[in-house]
Formats: structure tokens, sequence, C-alpha cells
């Protein structure tokens, strides 16, 4: 399998004649492989400093605690409530080194202290809320919140927010993941870049093209940012994946061998194998060669969302309209018509500390108890 190899990083050269005759020839021989129909190589853009002080809010100023809130109601002017749903639509959720459940919601950002639940008023410079899509936690303690009004972080005390004046690519972030070096890697609607604390940099991809199947979607947006067991950066967008060792960048497309282009997640399962889910069902990459697992077991015009890898080395996934799987290497089983009704989106699988497993989306949030799927509102069970 032919793979596409850039070269990212020439430190090593000399400013002398034979060495400029060298860099001529190898930009040259760039611009032919680029015209045989191989994606332009990604570089390092631009590089943009914060240069101003940015947005900064004391958490327990904007603390809202759950109990004195009034009950979920999807629209406004629904006679009925949803009762006391964590939020009526769940996107993401992650469980922190201290234990805390985090949920990222249509409505804002809600804490699990093990006590109480709480909501933090995150807003705009417009005094509006954002929908959170991705939270992580870096190595030194910090959470990060990506959300639609650019990236928050969290340091205890603290929310201080980012947006595009700050130098962000772009407001809207889908992904966010701190890497080992220190560096937050942000992947937005268009494009991705990476943020040290101080700067952001601007990190191109080869584009994909818009998906007809999704509400939002272009040429640009990233759809999954993972750092493998070796400290390899491997991005997901509409034209295949991508993998960054600090120096080469190497892409993956239909071209390739990748089944289909528009790719949802990567994952790294405990094997060291890849499990890639896109709009085609889900593929294995060994590092060499991708196998379609799903074809011709699972049919599905939606394509494949979250996929996990669990304790006990099940994969996990969600489809749109379909609901959850388990694949245990051998068979598929659809959870759905054993645990009950739960909900057609599922936006993310998630397996704690404890090892439980936990389903967020439309409808709020679940938690597999055995053989069964609990909800678990702002009152529990926890």
């Amino acid at each position: 399998m032919k793979q596409k190899k850039y070269l990212y990083s020439m430190k090593n050269i000399k400013p002398n004649i034979v060495q400029h005759h060298l860099v001529v020839l190898l930009i040259v021989c760039m611009s032919l492989a680029s015209c045989k129909g191989q994606t332009k190589t990604s570089v390092l853009q631009e590089k943009k400093e914060v240069k101003r002080e940015p947005i900064k809010v004391k958490a327990s100023d904007i603390t809202l605690h759950a109990e004195f809130l009034p009950e979920f109601k999807r629209f406004p002017h629904d006679k009925e409530s949803q009762g006391f749903q964590i939020s009526g639509v769940v996107r993401t959720m992650f469980q922190d080194d201290k234990d805390n459940y985090w949920f990222g919601t249509q409505d804002g950002l809600a804490r699990f202290d093990g006590q109480s639940l709480v909501y933090f008023d995150l807003k705009n410079e417009h005094e509006k809320g954002f929908a959170i899509k991705a939270i992580a936690q870096d190595t030194k303690g910090i959470i990060w919140i990506g959300h639609d009004g650019g990236i928050t972080k969290f340091d205890g005390d603290y929310f201080t927010s980012y947006t595009e004046k700050d130098g962000l690519l772009h407001n809207d972030v889908w992904k966010i993941t701190p890497d080992k070096k220190g560096n937050v890697w942000i992947g937005t609607l268009e494009g991705l870049c990476k943020f040290d604390g101080t700067t952001f940099t601007a990190f191109e991809l080869p584009e994909g093209k818009p998906n007809p199947t999704r509400v939002i979607t272009n040429t640009k947006i990233i759809h999954c940012i993972l750092e493998d067991s070796k400290g390899t950066m491997w991005f997901a967008n509409n034209g295949g994946i991508h993998n960054y060792d600090g120096t080469t960048l190497t892409s993956y497309s239909e071209e390739n061998g990748l089944h289909n282009n528009f790719v949802h997640t990567i994952i790294e399962d405990s094997k060291g194998i890849f499990w890639i889910s896109n709009q085609d069902g889900i593929c294995t990459f060994d590092g060499t060669t991708f196998t379609n697992v799903t074809k011709d077991k699972i049919v599905s015009d939606q394509g494949v969302g979250s996929v996990i890898e669990d304790n006990q080395q099940n994969i996990w996934f969600a489809i749109k309209n379909l609901g959850v799987f388990r694949y245990n290497g051998k068979d598929f089983k659809n959870y759905n018509s054993d645990l009950g009704p739960f909900t057609n989106v599922v936006f993310e699988i998630y397996e704690d500390h404890q090892n439980r497993l936990w389903f967020v989306g439309f409808s709020g949030a679940y938690r597999l108890d055995g053989n069964k799927l609990v909800n678990v509102t702002r009152t529990g069970p926890w």
C-alpha cells in the first residue's frame, strides 16, 4: 500500500549552494507529486500569539446548583417536562483525575463532584452560552473545553476563554486533545491548530469533501484527534486519516485502502490496532492493511459514530437510528432491544474509571448497569 508522506522539518539544512539546489529539487518533486493527484502537503502555517488579556471568570461567580434550576424542556413552549435530565442533549462527557464527571451539553457545561451537580454559566462577550462539544485534561491537570465559541481552560478556580481574537483558527471547535508534550491540539470547523499556551499555530491537512449526510460539514472540519501510545498524533477529517510524528505527515485515504474518506473516529486498542469509524462502517488498521470489519454484517447509510474499547477488549460503537453495538471479536450484538428505549442519536460512548459504560446523546445521559440501561439525571443514580 502506498502512503503519502510529507516532510515538515528541514532544520538541519545549511545555507550553502549545493544544499540550496537540493531544497529546490525537493520543492519541484513535491509539486510534481501534487500534480499527479496527491494532496498538497500539510505545513505549519502562520503563528499567532495571544496579545490581549483573554476572557477570565471565577468559577464560583458562574456556578448554578442543579437543585435550584427548573426541569428541562426540549423547547420553551413544551407543556411537558423531560424531567431532571442533565440536559436534553448531552454531547460529550469526561471523568478527570479527581473523579469529577464533566458533561458537555447543548446548553453548556455541568460537573458532578461526587456530592452535587452544578452548572457553569459560561458565556461569550455577547452574553451567549455555549454548546460544549469536547472536554479533555492535560498533564498538568488543566481541564480544556471546546465549544462553539472557542476554547476554555479551567485551572480549578478560573475559566479562561480564547477565541479567534486571541489567535484561535476558528471559534467553532469540535475536538480538543492535549498531548504529552504540553501542547493542546484543537479541531475546528475550518481545520486544525495547535496551542502551546502562548501561541496558536495553524496546521494544514489535505482537505476532503463536504459530507452530504451531515447537517454541519465542510472540506476542513476535524472529527477526531488522537495521540497514540508512541506519541504520534492522528487526525480525522472528510479526506481520510492523517498521522504526524513530529516531522513527517502521512495521509491515508480511499486511494491507500481506506474504505471511506468520511472518517468520524480513530481509536487505538490495547493491542496497538487502530479502529476507524466512517460513513461505510468500521475498519481496522495494523499500520499496513485496512480491514473492513462491518462489511456485509451491519448495513446502514448513516455511518458509525463514537467507538471505544472497554476493559474486556470489546469494541462498542453507535450508529444513528440503529443504536449501540458491541463486538467481541467474533459477533456483533445490538443492545437497543435488550436495554429498552434510549435514543436514536448517541453522540458518545464513554468508559469511566470504575469501568462503567456511559452513553450520552439525545434524551440525556445513560449508564449500563448489568443488562439494564439506567437514566442518570440531576439526582442520579451516580
